[in-house]
Formats: structure tokens, sequence, C-alpha cells
């Protein structure tokens, strides 16, 4: 049966790819030079073109907060290049690791190497910091790297694939194109690693394709993280910074706080603040420069549509005007929006929200929020808020989620000594910092034998001198 026609976009990924795949075949492993080398290149790549990134992000968006980039995504990834070479010595040096007594005097030690080739899918979302951060763990680790960005911001992407282009050479960082045809065709790959950063459900079909090459694969994905508000929380401190977590990036941020569960006797109370300090922060200006704009019409009119649903099953909708406002919807910026009492029929509670809209659900008993959650899939992330610490503790012993922060919101991303990951279906896999090198590499275990040991006594042929072996070896156990 004849095969079909391949694009030539498509073949030119391939011959790409398997550049670069026989090169990790063939070529020694970088030096930690040359891996510093690489790091300080693509920390130049960013720094000489802060303001363009800027520029071209904030026109795929319709426009970006500036101020945003800088610090979710600029600053962020200068942070881990800054990390990672500080470090990368030490990790880069074979790790000692105990060695059982029946063994002595041999030694283990366990030896990190470069996977190969790692390929990255990167999303729209903060298209700057989730292409780059993978890739300095990558080029640290020593693999060779290939990004697929994402298409819904071409001018983000166009400007990448030139920047990179002039600082690495093909045979070490490639970017691609965004057709199509290379969507499809880049997860088929068969990568030694292959990093996702995006939904669920696409997430869902990049390990299937991964899985056909045994690729093992980090899904970064999503889903929705709920913000707890104990009945020993500050109701207008956890509103201030909730209201924050959920309106950076106009709420397209995959650890946003998706929904609040609040005590039933504060909902009202809390859903005042929360608007308050959205319009203390943002103002009811669409023209604001701080407020970020939705990507596209279809978000945009997502978005709608939950708010729709929301009111027709009973909800209360608290904005400064109605989202088909044409000074607001001209300039897709979505009004900031209370859903309050949100309820779990509603479709703004069964699907990630991904906007600047935050239901808010009244709790009566303690124990009620971890019901909840743990009747749900396990969140990439998890915010609470109180000073009881017996509380705290609780709610953190009976859930399971990505990250946590306490006493407010997105933080826990930002610790390079901690990893990111999620857990089921908000991922799996983690990176940032060592964790990053570590899941970037293959910690190679080595036994290395000393000419003392008696191992030798095993062979056979055994005879009686195996039984006393055998007597020691248990002993030993």
């Amino acid at each position: 049966m004849d095969q079909p026609l391949k694009s030539p976009g498509q073949n030119a990924l391939e011959d790409a790819f398997h550049r670069l795949f026989e090169l990790t075949r063939t070529a020694p492993p970088p030096s930690l030079a040359e891996r510093l080398d690489r790091l300080a290149r693509l920390r130049a790549a960013v720094s000489d073109n802060e303001s363009r990134f800027e520029q071209a992000i904030s026109a795929d968006f319709g426009h970006r907060s500036t101020v945003e980039t800088t610090i979710a995504e600029t600053m962020l990834v200068l942070g881990e290049i800054k990390h990672a070479a500080k470090s990368l010595g030490k990790w880069m040096a074979p790790k000692r690791v105990a060695t059982s007594l029946q063994f002595f005097p041999a030694k283990n030690r366990l030896l990190p190497q470069p996977l190969g080739v790692v390929g990255i899918i990167a999303p729209w979302n903060y298209p700057l910091q989730l292409t780059l951060a993978p890739a300095v763990a990558a080029l640290a680790a020593g693999n060779r790297v290939m990004i697929k960005p994402s298409e819904l911001v071409p001018r983000f992407s166009a400007l990448l694939r030139e920047v990179i282009a002039a600082k690495f050479d093909r045979t070490e960082m490639i970017v691609t194109g965004i057709e199509d045809e290379i969507s499809r065709a880049f997860a088929s790959l068969p990568f030694d690693h292959l990093i996702f950063t995006g939904s669920t459900r696409v997430g869902r079909l990049v390990a299937e394709a991964a899985g056909r090459n045994l690729t093992p694969v980090t899904l970064e994905l999503g889903g929705k993280s709920p913000a707890i508000v104990d009945r020993s929380a500050d109701i207008a401190e956890a509103a201030e910074r909730i209201a924050y977590g959920k309106l950076l990036n106009a709420g397209q941020t995959c650890i946003a706080p998706d929904y609040a569960l609040v005590p039933e006797a504060s909902v009202q109370e809390f859903a005042g603040k929360v608007q308050a300090s959205m319009q203390r922060m943002f103002g009811t200006d669409p023209d604001n420069k701080d407020y970020t704009s939705i990507v596209s019409d279809r978000h945009y009119s997502r978005l709608e549509g939950l708010v729709a649903d929301a009111a027709a099953r009973g909800a209360r909708i608290m904005q400064v005007t109605t989202p088909g406002d044409p000074a607001w919807k001209s300039k897709r910026k979505f009004p900031p929006t209370i859903v309050v009492g949100a309820t779990p029929e509603m479709a703004i509670m069964q699907e990630e929200i991904f906007g600047p809209l935050l239901p808010i659900m009244g709790y009566r008993e303690a124990s009620e929020p971890v019901a909840y959650i743990n009747k749900h899939d396990r969140p990439l992330a998890l915010y609470w808020f109180g000073k009881d610490e017996a509380a705290r503790d609780a709610v953190l012993d009976r859930t399971v989620s990505g990250g946590v922060t306490v006493n407010d919101c997105l933080f826990h991303f930002a610790q390079m000594y901690q990893p990111m990951g999620g857990v089921g279906a908000s991922g799996t896999g983690a990176y940032h910092g060592e964790w990053g090198f570590d899941t970037m590499s293959k910690l190679k275990p080595v036994f290395y034998r000393s000419k003392f040991n008696r191992l030798a006594d095993l062979y056979p042929p055994y005879g009686g001198k195996i039984a006393r072996l055998e007597k020691l070896l248990r002993f030993m156990s």
C-alpha cells in the first residue's frame, strides 16, 4: 500500500530531527564549558530582544501588559538561566550513592548523561517563559533541542525562530514552523524526551502519539485549581491575593485560582472585597494598559458562554459591564467577572476557565472543600488561606495537587529549588532548577567492583562454599 505523500514542511521537520538525532549518537556529550556557552547565548537571545518579545507578544494578544511579560516571563527565564549556570558544575558531577555492606569495598555512582534530542511543544499563554524555561533545563543537561511554538502567537513564534537561529547552530537548537502539518507531526517524532504544556485534552493526544515511540513525556497541563478560604482567614487579604492571581494575564494562566471555596456566611463579603480589589488594581477602563486582552475571538466567545450559562442557572454575576460592551469586546478585553453562587452543574465548574472569571462556592462544614476537591481530577495548583495551622495541615494532608501556595497564589511556581509539575489529569513529570536537569538527563547507575570483593565466590561450581557465603549474605542483608 502506498504511503501518503508528506508535505515539504514535514520532510524538513524530519530531516532536522534526524540530523540532531544522529549527532546525539555519534558526537561526545557537550562539556561543562560548551553547556555554559549555550546558556550564555540563550541569555543574550532573551536580553538583547526583550522589547521585541514584549511587542510581539502584545501584538499576538491584541494587548499584553508589558509589566506582566517582564515579571512573569522574561525575569523568570533569565533567573532560570542564571541558576542553571551557577549550579551546573555541581549538577553534572557524578552523584555518590551508598553501597550495601555485602558489596564492600565496591562503590556506586550515578552519572548524569544527556538523553539526546528533547522536543518542546509550547503554549500560547506565556509563550516566552513556557518555551525557554524547559529549554534551559534541556540545554543544561547537554541535550539538543527542537521547539514547536504555538500557532496562536505567530508574531512571537516568528521572532523566536529568528532569534534562536541567530544565536544557535541548527545542530544545537532549532525552532520549527507552526503550520498544521508541523503540529500534527511533531509529537510523533521519536524524541528522547518530549515536553508539552497545554490543555489536558491535547495532552492526552500528545501522550498517545509519544507512546507509540515509547518517548517519555513531561506534561504540564491544567485543570481547576481551587482556592480555599478557611474560617481563620483574613477575608480582605485573601480577596486581594486571589483577585491578583485570577487577573494576571487576564486569567490565562494554567495555575490561576480557578474557583474559590468560602465559608457560606462570608461569601457576600468576600465577593465584594474581590470586586473592590479587582477595580483597585485594574480599574474599570478597557484602555487600562495593565489589563491584558483575551488571545482570540474564539476564546472570548467561550468565556461569554460560561457566564451566560451560569446566569441562566441562577448565579449572580458581578461585572463592571457586560462582555458584549463594544468598548471592551473590540479590544478583546473581558471584564473581570465574579460568579456568586456557582454550582457543580454549571459549565463554569466543569471545565478549566482560563479567563478572568471567578466562581465562588460557599461551604458550611470544614470538611466540605476537601470532599469537593477529591471528587474531581487532581488540580495543578491549590491555594489555602488562613491562620489555623491545624486546618491548613489537614487540607495539605488530605488533598493531592501539583503544587501549593499558602496564603497567596501562583508563587510556588517561581521557586527554582522546588519542582513544578502536575499529577494525574493535571500533568506528569516535573522541571525547574535541578529537577529539570535530572528530568532531561539519564542518571545512569554505575557499580564499580573492587578487586578485594569476594563476588567470585558466587560462581559455579557451588559446592560447600556457597552455603557459607549464603549464610553471610543473609546476615548482612
